[in-house]
């Protein structure tokens, strides 16, 4: 178990990375760069520019990461991948969508989508998902990843990079957050058909092919900006592509760290609470801080544009954790075990003490 464990500690570090990364984009984008800043200077923009360079990074290596734990769970029947992946990825997306609409219909001025009438509830229910539309992909993405099982890999991972290529691009309608779900699909293909490259980039990263990687990668990120490039078709998924390959070299390397490994690894392998839980709780502490923010004076202000976007991402992280604790696991898991694939319930009643009973 520790064996597994110290080899997929990689994982679970690039994991909470990204979880750290999306929570951190939320509060640059939803709070911070709405609170009406005083103090000039750069640091403002500079928050900004940082967020924004993160965007090939963040869900791109997060999907990449999740096939990569899916390779196992696509090779089960139908109806274990229906129940244990499908339904349990959308159950969790129509609780917390519930969640949400009702929270954010307190908090009306925050900057997010929320359904504000039942048609557009039944839109982000089943059309163009909500801000948890990871849920809703990866539910979507097992039953592409299975029902492709048997094709061959370059014409599953070509189309799906076609897919990509077509929405970045902006050649089919993307509402809302409906493009995160076209162009991530081939990320998730890809930790699915590339598990052993994945691992072998992770365990033979070094500081020298994370530089030789870091530069195509600053190249593609300065066309993009300075041409306006994102829609210049098949431009983004290769930049994320690249994006993918730094991550695992990082988060490689990273691992050689204990500490850092253990605090990060820790948070990987607890993504889920924190992913659907920090908007709202974001709603409402944005409802609390901005009016206070704004009116500040400017030591409070120049202090606050420097720190507070890390200091309210790691509470939010700490927050959900703690929350999570008291919840009940209805929230976050199938009902009834529903949710358990049969070979696991086996396990466990082999392991479980009441087994002899």
């Amino acid at each position: 178990m520790m064996t597994e464990r110290n080899r997929l500690a990689w994982a679970d570090v690039a994991k909470g990375v990204c979880i750290l990364l999306v929570v951190l984009w939320h509060v640059l984008m939803k709070h911070y760069l709405q609170v009406d800043w005083h103090v000039g200077g750069p640091l403002k923009g500079a928050w900004g520019t940082f967020g924004e360079q993160l965007l090939p990074l963040r869900m791109p290596l997060f999907f990449a990461v999740s096939g990569y734990f899916a390779v196992r769970a696509v090779q089960r029947t139908w109806p274990e991948v229906l129940r244990t992946k499908v339904a349990k990825f959308y159950y969790i997306y129509v609780v917390w969508l519930v969640i949400h609409t009702v929270i954010l219909a307190f908090v009306p001025n925050f900057g997010t989508e929320s359904a504000d009438g039942p048609l557009k509830f039944l839109a982000q229910l089943f059309i163009t998902p909500s801000n948890l539309w990871y849920l809703y992909a990866l539910a979507l993405y097992f039953i592409v990843a299975k029902a492709a099982q048997r094709l061959p890999a370059w014409l599953v991972l070509g189309a799906a990079f076609l897919l990509s290529a077509v929405a970045s691009a902006g050649l089919v309608p993307v509402p809302g957050d409906r493009a995160g779900v076209y162009q991530n699909l081939i990320f998730f293909l890809a930790g699915i058909y590339g598990k052993t490259i994945i691992e072998k980039l992770a365990a033979q990263a070094s500081w020298l092919r994370l530089a030789v990687i870091a530069v195509p990668y600053a190249v593609l990120l300065a066309v993009v900006a300075f041409f306006d490039a994102k829609t210049w078709f098949g431009l983004w998924p290769l930049v994320s592509g690249v994006a993918i390959v730094l991550g695992v070299t990082a988060a490689g390397l990273v691992t050689r760290w204990g500490r850092l490994t253990n605090g990060l690894a820790s948070i990987g392998r607890r993504t889920l609470p924190i992913y659907v839980m920090h908007m709202p709780l974001l709603a409402v502490l944005h409802a609390v801080l901005v009016k206070p923010l704004s009116a500040a004076g400017p030591t409070i202000q120049l202090v606050a544009q420097i720190v507070e976007p890390v200091v309210l991402t790691a509470f939010l992280a700490w927050l959900c954790l703690f929350v999570y604790k008291y919840l009940p696991k209805a929230l976050f898991e199938l009902p009834f075990g529903l949710g358990v694939s049969r070979s696991a319930a086996a396990s466990h009643r082999r392991t479980s003490p009441s087994s002899s009973r």
